[in-house]
């Protein structure tokens, strides 16, 4: 299985209680933060609820 590499690119204070708890689960804390999770469909989905607060680094 491969790997994810995402980073959080803009604060977490001030968004949805949903959203903030999204993005700790995936270990975004602090922006600029890069984190590896696995690829799969949980971690997409994640992913895709927070698009606007993360990108995907290559």
């Amino acid at each position: 299985m491969a790997d994810i590499k995402i980073k959080l690119v803009k604060s977490i204070s001030g968004r949805k209680k949903s959203h903030i708890a999204t993005a700790v689960s995936l270990g975004l804390t602090k922006i600029g933060k890069t984190v590896t999770q696995p690829d799969n469909a949980a971690t997409q989905g994640k992913i895709r609820e927070i698009d606007y607060l993360v990108e995907i680094v290559k």
